[in-house]
């Protein structure tokens, strides 16, 4: 039994999915083929990822082919309640509401996984913890599961060095179709969009600084760079570091750059990126947003305990004043500022990202005697993929001649 805010948001969620199935065409043929050959049939798919319209979607493409899919969110504030409502609409057992305090955000996973999953199909690792904690008897009919975060596949590589994972794993994070694609192109717009519509400012003429240069990094810098900002990015790795050089980016360190940003973008995955030392350098009005899967990479318990007053200013930005009058302004509580103040990537992207979960899962599923360990895509889903999205953008690329092929293979 599906558990939702209101029921009766169904109609807009089930406009906002209609939508984005208009643009994922890669995922429509996927869904075709699905929906004729059924190769989930009598299968239990538990599905936690940013509960919008484009997961939705996926959703209903595993449904197709036969599965019965238990949905719920990777992140309280990202989960859209009328999309949550319009999916559940469909036959989707749905577990999802906005802005769940951990406590109902932990059972609402619970409650997904009850399903006792075949396939798991994860975003940051959520699932996996509980499989390997607390939910571990609903893990006995296991065949194996796919994540897509850099986060999750941190997680998820600990847990291999420990012997702790329940199940084989799949990083699709690691997919072409995945880090080239979604994290750069899709992070690098879905960024700004958030930013943009929560602060309803410029970023022409301001200087962004970019924590992290990884495949989000990139985008996030690459984007702000062309609407006009001063980008400076901070790193731990001398080799990004010198490519976001030879990309034209400042690269100092966090403590070097607390005092030029007006705007903050983490995208590291790790922790404790900005923290009391940087607080205490800013300009009076910096903006503080993340895009790292988890709420750890702004201290923002730090920013609160150095605070004399905090305000809501405007939905999704919250003001902390110092003692000296400045004020720091939090975006999204320091979640995922793309999906908590804005919509996430945009869904030509995610027709990708999400093409490349339907097409490991369906993998796992034939598959005998996998451990349990992390394993890649499969080079031919990931490639099957690109050509499949270049022909739905009418896009027509050359192929090597059997002479190409011979004279690339021979040594």
């Amino acid at each position: 039994m599906s558990i939702v805010k209101d029921m009766s948001l169904a109609e807009s969620g089930l406009r906002k999915i209609e939508w984005v199935r208009s643009f994922m065409p890669a995922l429509s043929g996927i869904e075709k083929r699905f929906e004729a050959e059924r190769p989930f049939e009598g299968l239990c798919i538990a599905v936690s990822v940013h509960l919008e319209a484009k997961t939705a979607n996926l959703a209903l493409v595993l449904k197709k082919g036969g599965a019965e899919v238990y949905l719920t969110g990777s992140n309280p504030l990202s989960t859209q309640d009328d999309v949550a409502a319009g999916i559940a609409s469909l036959g989707v057992e749905t577990f999802g509401i906005h802005g769940a305090d951990a406590e109902l955000y932990a059972s609402l996973l619970r409650e997904t996984l009850k399903c006792r999953p075949h396939i798991i199909i994860d975003d940051g690792g959520d699932l996996i913890d509980l499989l390997c904690g607390d939910c571990a008897e609903y893990g006995d009919r296991l065949i194996g599961g796919c994540e897509e975060t850099t986060t999750g596949i941190l997680r998820l590589k600990a847990r291999q060095r420990e012997g702790m994972l329940p199940c084989p794993m799949v990083a699709v994070n690691d997919a072409k179709a995945k880090h080239y694609y979604d994290n750069k192109y899709g992070t690098g717009q879905s960024v700004w969009d958030g930013i943009m519509h929560a602060a309803n400012l410029t970023v022409a003429g301001k200087t962004v600084v970019v924590a992290g240069y990884g495949w989000c990094g990139k985008g996030v810098a690459m984007r702000a760079d062309g609407m006009g900002a001063n980008v400076i990015v901070t790193e731990i790795d001398p080799f990004k570091a010198l490519d976001a050089t030879m990309n034209g980016f400042r690269v100092m360190t966090m403590e070097q750059a607390a005092p030029l940003g007006d705007i903050f973008v983490t995208v590291t995955g790790c922790k404790g990126v900005i923290r009391r030392e940087h607080f205490a350098l800013m300009k009076d009005n910096v903006l503080l947003a993340n895009a790292g899967h988890f709420d750890v990479e702004i201290d923002a318990a730090g920013l609160a305990g150095i605070a004399v007053e905090r305000r809501l200013r405007r939905d999704n930005i919250e003001g902390f004043v110092m003692s000296d009058g400045r004020t720091l302004n939090l975006m999204a509580e320091g979640r995922l500022v793309n999906l908590a103040a804005g919509n996430g990537h945009p869904a030509e992207i995610m027709d990708m990202s999400f093409a490349v979960q339907a097409l490991t899962a369906e993998w796992l599923t034939g598959q005998k005697g996998l451990e349990k360990r992390l394993y890649n895509v499969p080079e031919a889903i990931d490639n099957e993929i690109g050509r499949v999205k270049l022909k739905a953008m009418g896009i027509e690329i050359d192929e090597l001649t059997y002479e190409q092929q011979n004279y690339l293979n021979g040594w």
